[in-house]
C-alpha cells in the first residue's frame, strides 16, 4: 500500500496491526474535503470502519492543532451524556507518517451543513436545534474533576485569556492589515468583563455542523472537531451557536441571516438562549453582545490561520481555506457590530 490523499496507508496499516486489537487489513484511506484545521481520514477494513484524524505537516503556530488534546477530551466524556466517538489509540510519535495522530470509530449519520435544515419537515427541524441546547446545556453540566480534566484549563479569566491568545496567533498569521480586526482586538480588551466565576469544560466551536445525528432519529450520535476545546466560560460556547446563525446562507457562510425562522420552525436567537438558560437554571446573561463579539473576533483569527496555512502550501484544503481567509473582514465587522448591540 502506497500514499493515498497525503496519508502514508502503509505505515498506518503496520502501525494498526502492531497497536490496535482486533484490527486486520487490506486499509483504504480517504480523505474528509471538509475540514480545515487537522486532516482527516476515513479508513476502511473489510471488517469495519475508523476515522484518523493528524496534525498537518509544515510550519504551525505554537499550540495549534493539538489533536493529543482532542483524543484526551474525548477520552474522557466516554462514559458520561455527552456523545463522542470511541477513541482507540493515540500516537505521539512523528516517524510513523511525519506527526502525531489518533484513530477513534467512525460513527454514521447525518451532519447537517446547513442549518436552514432544507431536507426535513418543520417539526424535524424544532427537534434537531432543540437536541443541539439539550447536548450543549449536558457538555456545560460535566463534573471536570470527576473525568479527570481538572487540569485541561488554566484558572482566571476564560475571555481574557482567550484574547490575549488569539489574537498572538492573529498577528503572527497576518497576512495584510485588517483595520477591522485591529480596533476589535482593542474594543474587546476595553469592554472585558470580570471573571464571573463560571467554568465549565466547552467545546470552543459548537455549531451544527461539527455534530453527527443519529441515521434516522434527531439524537446527536457524537460530537466532533474538539481543537479548542477547555475549561472556559460556557457562555463562549452558547455565543458561538448564535455568531454563525448571524452569517449569511449558503456554503461558505453557513448562517441563517435574513431567514425566516419561524416559518421553517427554527428558533430565534432570543429563544435558544432563553431555552440553554432554563436547562441550565440561569436567570439572565450579562452582556451576551460581548460574548458574541468574542466568538467573531476567535473565528476570524482561526480563519486567518487557514489563509496563512492555504499560502503557505500545508492547508488541508488550499483553494477552500483561501475562500474562507476572506470571511475575516467580515467576521471582524460582524463582531464590532455585536459590542455596539
Amino acid at each position: 500500500m502506497t500514499a493515498e490523499q497525503g496519508l502514508d496507508t502503509g505505515a498506518v496499516d503496520a502501525y494498526l496491526s502492531a497497536h490496535l486489537p482486533g484490527y486486520s487489513g487490506p486499509l483504504m484511506a480517504r480523505k474528509f474535503s471538509d475540514g480545515q484545521s487537522n486532516p482527516t481520514f476515513l479508513l476502511e477494513t473489510p471488517a469495519r470502519r475508523y476515522v484518523l484524524r493528524r496534525k498537518p505537516p509544515g510550519q504551525l503556530l505554537k499550540s495549534a492543532h493539538a489533536v493529543d488534546r482532542e483524543y484526551r477530551v474525548q477520552s474522557a466524556l466516554q462514559d458520561t451524556d455527552v456523545p463522542v466517538a470511541r477513541m482507540h489509540l493515540l500516537c505521539e510519535g512523528e516517524d510513523v507518517i511525519g506527526s502525531i495522530f489518533y484513530v477513534m470509530d467512525h460513527v454514521p449519520g447525518r451532519i447537517f451543513f446547513d442549518p436552514r435544515l432544507p431536507d426535513l419537515a418543520k417539526p424535524e427541524r424544532a427537534d434537531i436545534t432543540g437536541e443541539m441546547c439539550r447536548v450543549l446545556s449536558v457538555l456545560h453540566g460535566v463534573d471536570v474533576d470527576a473525568v479527570g480534566l481538572s487540569d485541561f484549563g488554566p484558572p482566571g479569566n476564560y475571555f481574557s485569556r482567550q484574547t490575549a491568545r488569539w489574537s498572538k496567533q492573529y498577528k503572527a498569521s497576518e497576512t495584510e492589515p485588517i483595520p477591522d480586526m485591529d480596533r476589535l482586538m482593542a474594543r474587546l480588551e476595553e469592554r472585558m468583563p470580570e471573571d464571573d466565576g463560571r467554568r465549565a469544560l466547552v467545546h470552543g466551536d459548537y455549531r451544527i455542523d461539527n455534530l453527527i445525528y443519529a441515521p434516522d432519529a434527531p439524537d446527536i450520535a457524537a460530537v466532533l472537531d474538539w481543537e479548542l476545546s477547555t475549561i472556559g466560560h460556557p457562555f463562549a460556547d452558547l455565543a458561538s451557536v448564535i455568531m454563525q446563525w448571524q452569517l449569511p446562507v449558503g456554503p461558505e457562510g453557513r448562517g441563517l441571516a435574513g431567514v425566516d425562522r419561524a416559518e421553517l420552525g427554527l428558533p430565534s436567537d432570543e429563544e435558544f438562549v432563553a431555552a440553554y438558560c432554563e436547562r441550565r437554571g440561569i436567570s439572565r446573561i450579562d452582556d451576551f453582545g460581548f460574548c458574541l463579539a468574542f466568538c467573531f473576533f476567535r473565528m476570524a483569527a482561526v480563519l486567518q490561520g487557514v489563509k496563512k496555512r492555504a499560502l503557505d502550501g500545508n492547508a488541508s484544503n488550499p483553494d477552500k481555506g483561501l475562500k474562507m481567509g476572506a470571511y475575516v473582514p467580515v467576521f471582524a465587522k460582524h463582531g464590532l457590530q455585536a459590542l455596539d448591540r
